[in-house]
């Protein structure tokens, strides 16, 4: 039997496809290869984009801002000294990009102007913070990246 060069072309194909379905099978199956979404329901999220630039304008136009700094206890965030402790509520997340199983969320409690978040809680590497807080009626975002030795 005589192989054209059209037959080559679908051969050769074929083979490229199988080739590639057995790399995405193989990597789909193995556990090693994390193939997590950034976020859970992506577009449940994105819808409250307007929210959320929003509160960071309104974070972008106060004086003052909260300040976050690493040290060897843990992760500081701090308020202003004008502003009151106890009208301050929110939630502090933590996203871990290289793994997701280690992203967290903990609520604003505040020993004084500061919250800090111990070094125990967090594996060395990036982490991108995320405090959504209220103040006074004003909601607020700040966001930032912090690396933990």
């Amino acid at each position: 039997m005589k192989i054209n060069w059209g037959t080559s072309i679908v051969i050769a194909f074929a083979l490229f496809m199988a080739f590639i379905l057995y790399f995405v099978v193989k990597v789909q199956e193995n556990s090693k290869y994390d193939n997590e979404l950034v976020v859970e329901e992506y577009y449940k999220h994105d819808a409250h984009f307007d929210e959320e630039m929003t509160k960071l304008q309104n974070t972008s136009n106060l004086k003052e801002k909260p300040t976050i700094s690493v040290g060897p206890d843990g992760i500081r965030i701090s308020f202003p000294d004008g502003v009151s402790p106890n009208d301050i509520s929110g939630n502090v997340s933590f996203y871990r990009p290289s793994a997701k199983k280690l992203d967290f969320t903990r609520s604003l409690r505040l020993s004084g102007p500061s919250m800090l978040v111990p070094i125990n809680d967090l594996a060395g590497g990036r982490w991108d913070m995320t405090i959504d807080w209220r103040y006074k009626g004003g909601s607020y975002l700040t966001k930032q990246q912090v690396y933990v030795d």
